[in-house]
């Protein structure tokens, strides 16, 4: 993901010429890497939904109903986000004893629309709504981002209550990530518009937070994780992964954390 921002910074701050609202536009366009395939669920008990947005997109979900009687996490994915490839986390919620709504963004798997800041929000309203007019509880409900995921997730934990934030492999805002990777690019950072600035929000977040990390993240520096955890509020908890990279906390044991923590917060 941020690999590819910083090539398209790059190019764009030696074409300044073309206007910095023409820069803005065509670098937030680095950041979404939608998949427009449509999938079907193969997973046993999980459909796929169509969700309405506010704005009058159609967004496919998929969903894992009761009866596993646990908490249900709603789930916002990454920037290349597909849910047929995690069908491992999928199964380590439902062998948990939980349930998912996994929404995917506009633009990608289905759904209709292009991908935005403003419109990702809008679908995590969306996402968060649905599931409240299908009798869950703001308490039943865990918000969980990865990657980019974790700045559509911080801004609705902001704006919605919930039994808890889970945030894996979390960022401050984009822009940070990229003066991180490249420092000389930092002013020239400020053309991304879309920046999805967790650490503007994640202070307003009213519930328990857990952030997990891996220290050898190749795409989101670790200490992101870190100054965003210093701006939660408690309770919080950090759990950095030993040698995991972006992609791989899944795989290296974060749901075992994530059981223990929520088994330390129940819901009331």
């Amino acid at each position: 993901m941020l690999k590819r921002i910083l090539i398209a910074i790059a190019v764009l701050f030696g074409l300044a010429a073309a206007g910095v609202g023409a820069m803005a536009l065509n670098a937030n366009r680095f950041i979404y890497h939608p998949s427009t395939a449509v999938v079907a669920p193969m997973l046993p008990g999980v459909t796929a939904e169509h969700i309405r947005t506010n704005d009058g997109q159609t967004l496919v979900a998929w969903y894992s109903p009761p009866p596993h009687g646990g908490p249900i996490f709603l789930f916002f994915d990454g920037n290349g986000g597909r849910p047929q490839i995690w069908n491992g986390r999928w199964r380590r919620i439902q062998e948990g004893g939980a349930d998912f709504l996994a929404v995917y963004y506009r633009g990608y798997s289905g759904s209709t629309g292009v991908p935005s800041e403003a419109g990702l929000h809008e679908d995590a309203r969306a996402g968060y709504d649905w599931l409240i007019a299908h009798g869950f509880r703001a308490q039943d409900i865990v918000i969980h981002g990865f990657s980019l995921g974790t700045g559509v997730a911080v801004r609705l934990a902001a704006e919605r209550p919930a039994r808890a934030l889970i945030l894996e492999a979390p960022f401050t805002s984009i822009n940070d990530v990229a003066s991180e990777h490249a420092p000389m690019l930092a002013s020239a950072s400020s053309v991304i518009s879309d920046s999805f600035a967790s650490r503007d929000w994640i202070s307003r977040a009213q519930m328990p937070v857990l952030i997990i990390h891996g220290d050898h993240d190749s795409v989101v520096p670790f200490d992101e994780g870190e100054h965003l955890f210093a701006l939660a509020n408690d309770p919080k908890q950090f759990v950095r992964m030993p040698g995991s990279d972006h992609a791989t906390l899944v795989r290296d044991g974060a749901y075992d954390h994530i059981w223990g923590f929520l088994a330390a917060y129940p819901s009331h």
